[in-house]
């Protein structure tokens, strides 16, 4: 186990995994959890990261921080997903060998495995197909991450690990329609029309999904990420990425029917099949992580209620009012 009483840095401490992060090292009894926001330290420039290394010498780092969004983001942003994740792990990895950092974990995504490889998705699938078009740059920049972590141990010795979470949702979730992922908007959308129904007085309007529901996915609650991410810290040695996930997933058009279930039950699906379904299908084997002794404890239409929960206490109001629109899988 690593030590409760050295320095660990999360990066991208505000976000969903980061703040989930946060929340279960101070569970776990850790005294020095080091952070920065945005304005402190901008992860993207090598001299900034340095100085921060230089100053605060952490022993571990979590690194989760990144550029992140959904299908309609990484579509027209690409430039955008491949630059700042580049350099974002390039940066604190390097700081991170520098300064001799203990242990690091860098957390990928699923979307770096093949669009059309074997299900379940075995950690050895990676670079044997092509990938995902629609998240193609983000994907490169995930990749690249890994590997990173692979050349640093091998080069230097490093013990810098990575993890391949899958679909994640929970508390801190990004809920912006123009952005967030499947999920996510789906709770937005179905709140939107809950609302709509409560200001009209009347039924709820339709809420349109993008492509056919056919899609599968897993999907993750960010605590039990956080709580593998700990796991992997004080269990896992190796220069092989590993997955984290479920190890079940679901159509799109059930997890609709959960979201609509736990938001609003008489709002009426509509599927757009004019709209690209994504890929077919994301699952993640998670045999050797669960051969570790880790398995993922929150049921899906508990942590969905859960995070229904949370918006309406905390995000609800930070917004405009949207106009319904389309969806897509992530």
């Amino acid at each position: 186990m690593i030590d409760r009483s050295l320095p660990v840095f999360v990066s991208g401490h505000r976000g969903m995994v980061g703040s989930a992060l946060v929340r279960r090292l101070e569970s776990a009894g850790f005294s020095q959890t080091l952070t920065a926001t945005r304005d402190e330290l901008d992860l993207r420039d090598q001299r900034a990261v340095d100085a921060w290394f230089d100053a605060n010498r952490p022993a571990y780092v979590l690194h989760v921080a990144g550029t992140v969004g959904g299908i309609h983001a990484n579509r027209s942003r690409p430039a955008d997903f491949l630059y700042d994740n580049l350099m974002i792990h390039a940066t604190v990895l390097h700081a991170a060998w520098r300064t001799g950092v203990e242990k690091l974990l860098y957390l990928g995504s699923s979307c770096i495995y093949p669009r059309d490889c074997p299900q379940p998705i075995r950690e050895e699938y990676l670079l044997t197909g092509p990938l995902e078009t629609t998240n193609e740059a983000y994907a490169i920049a995930k990749i690249a991450g890994l590997k990173s972590c692979a050349a640093y141990r091998q080069q230097h010795g490093c013990d810098f690990i990575s993890a391949m979470p899958t679909n994640l949702y929970g508390p801190n979730d990004n809920f912006d329609l123009e952005n967030s992922h499947v999920l996510p908007a789906l709770i937005r959308k179905f709140d939107d029309a809950r609302a709509a129904a409560g200001a009209a007085g009347g039924p709820p309007p339709p809420v349109t999904i993008w492509g056919t529901g056919k899609p599968r996915r897993e999907f993750l609650h960010v605590d039990d990420l956080a709580d593998a991410c700990l796991f992997l810290m004080d269990h896992y040695d190796s220069d092989s990425t590993i997955n984290i996930g479920t190890g079940e997933d679901l159509p799109i058009a059930r997890l609709a029917e959960i979201v609509r279930d736990a938001v609003c039950p008489d709002a009426e699906i509509v599927y757009d099949a004019s709209m690209p379904d994504g890929t077919p299908r994301k699952l993640l084997d998670v045999s050797r992580l669960t051969d570790l002794g880790w398995t993922a404890q929150t049921p899906l239409t508990e942590g969905v209620r859960a995070t229904y929960a949370w918006y309406r206490r905390h995000a609800r109001d930070t917004h405009e009012s949207h106009s319904v629109r389309g969806l897509k899988a992530s």
